[in-house]
């Protein structure tokens, strides 16, 4: 008996029951109900403390600490327990609800330890209320039906994509990580990381990515018809060889001053006035001088620079966000369009960039996939969130931001890891793009220490708050020292002053 935890109070329900116990327990604790031959299985998820004694209806401390003297430290627990199924039954929700009374007993190790542990399996780390359980994922369910990893900053983010990265490459997976900061600087232990600059060539570029490049916007009629002529006329001179080692951008700038001069004609008419070409000319080359270092005609599809068995990470680092919508878009699209041919002409004979399964991990997700405006980025995200585990490619998203991801992507997000969470717009933000976070879970994420998180979703049988496994070779995502930089300035410019002063000293020689 001295294990009970407490008893089932109350009216009871098929999903929660309520109980009272003399003992402090812990939230997230595992507990089992035994009744009618069943072994049910239940997370604690919300504790108070009271007094029957002491109520919020006494004003006066004094008498407080009178009754203290004469109950001394007497009081009761009041908790809520969520019901996952019995565990003699593969965690079915029996059909019957705990008869008021029950015994609340400690949940067994080896139940837990069978539950969360399974073949083709990720390890994310220890149960934190027993660090000894150790919870492992299934890797096939994260992968298809994706993923979101959420927090604050400096909640430990990072750590858990690198976690999460480690452990697909175990069974050598080919990942691939939107770097929006350059902050991936990390030795894998199962694999390598393998670093790329992006540079995209304009053949496989849509001509929306290369308007949106140019900033056209939509209503500039004529600007687009342009551009598209001579974006079009550039693609074909390039695929027949007809370049003379001019570059791309230059080919579109020549076929325009070509029809604004009236050197050639456009599509066999004249050009309608020469100012919207100009201001075309003047967009191509704010274009050119922005984003030359990341469009190349010789590059070949960047697809084909994604490898198995390494973490190749995307260094977005250096372009400004809308190159970055604009790359991943480009990379997202041709992954879709590349793994279709891939698994439905399987014997066509056809050379594919790819022609393996692809988990992409998007940082920085509520810019490439934000709430409130349409991006390239934000479509072809939602186009693999939703169509993507058909065709082999799984996805992750991951934010210090929730409240300002699309609520449609994020929704597609079948599982998540969420570390924690103070805003309390994030937290709804969340709750609603996930069936499976109760309110009490909620309210337990402000609580969480860095490094701890709420589990959930289709990768694993139960909830579970988990403390994630530290990765030992992660560079990346620190803060700045930025006291130590501010003393080392000032040691610096008093050596600085040092130097010059015995300078001047030393100018006169020696006599």
């Amino acid at each position: 008996m001295s294990n009970v935890i407490g008893r089932c109070v109350g009216e009871t329900s098929l999903i929660e029951v309520n109980f009272i116990s003399k003992k402090m327990p812990q939230v997230g604790e595992y507990v089992s109900l035994k009744y009618d031959d069943k072994n049910v299985l239940g997370m604690i998820e919300s504790l108070v403390r009271g007094s029957v004694s002491i109520s919020d209806e006494i004003f006066d401390p004094q008498t407080i600490a009178k009754i203290k003297e004469i109950e001394g430290d007497d009081h009761y627990i009041r908790g809520s327990i969520r019901i996952l199924g019995d565990i003699n039954d593969n965690l079915r929700i029996p059909r019957t609800p705990a008869p008021p009374g029950t015994e609340i007993i400690p949940a067994s190790e080896s139940d837990l330890q069978g539950i969360f542990q399974k073949e083709n399996s990720l390890s994310l780390g220890t149960l934190i209320t027993q660090d000894n359980v150790e919870v492992k994922v299934d890797l096939e369910k994260m992968f298809s039906r994706h993923m979101a990893i959420l927090a604050m900053t400096g909640a430990g983010k990072s750590n858990t994509v690198a976690v999460v990265v480690d452990g697909i490459l175990e069974y050598n997976g080919c990942v691939v990580i939107f770097d929006m900061h350059s902050e991936y600087n990390i030795n894998f232990n199962n694999g390598e990381a393998k670093v790329i600059h992006p540079q995209i060539n304009p053949l496989y570029m849509t001509f929306s990515e290369m308007k949106r490049l140019a900033r056209i916007g939509g209503g500039a009629v004529l600007q687009e018809r342009y551009f598209l002529e001579s974006y079009r006329m550039a693609s074909r001179d390039i695929r027949n060889g007809d370049t003379k080692n001019r570059e791309f951008i230059t080919i579109m700038k020549e076929y325009l001053e070509a029809w604004e001069s009236g050197r050639l004609s456009f599509r066999g008419q004249d050009v309608e006035g020469d100012k919207p070409i100009i201001d075309v000319l003047n967009k191509i080359g704010d274009l050119e001088q922005r984003y030359s270092s990341i469009i190349n005609a010789n590059a070949g599809n960047i697809l084909s620079k994604l490898e198995l068995g390494k973490a190749n990470i995307i260094d977005l680092g250096s372009v400004d966000e809308k190159a970055a919508e604009i790359i991943v878009s480009h990379i997202l699209r041709n992954a879709l369009q590349n793994n279709k041919k891939w698994l439905r002409q399987a014997d066509s004979g056809e050379k594919l960039p790819l022609n393996h399964p692809v988990f992409f991990v998007l940082e920085e997700a509520h810019i490439l996939a934000p709430n409130n405006r349409d991006t390239e980025s934000k479509l072809w995200i939602s186009r693999i969130a939703r169509e993507g585990r058909k065709f082999g490619l799984g996805l992750c998203l991951v934010s210090q931001s929730p409240k300002s991801i699309d609520p449609d992507s994020l929704s597609q997000a079948n599982n998540m890891i969420i570390l924690r969470l103070v805003e309390p717009k994030d937290q709804r933000h969340v709750q609603s793009a996930s069936e499976s976070l109760s309110e009490d879970l909620v309210q337990q994420l402000p609580s969480l220490n860095i490094g701890e998180a709420v589990v959930l979703g289709l990768m694993t049988k139960i909830p579970a708050l988990v403390k994630i496994h530290e990765h030992k070779n992660k560079e990346f995502g620190q803060d700045l020292a930025v006291i130590d930089i501010w003393k080392k300035s000032e040691e610096d410019t008093r050596k600085r002053f040092e130097d010059e002063k015995n300078d001047v000293l030393n100018l006169g020689g020696d006599y």
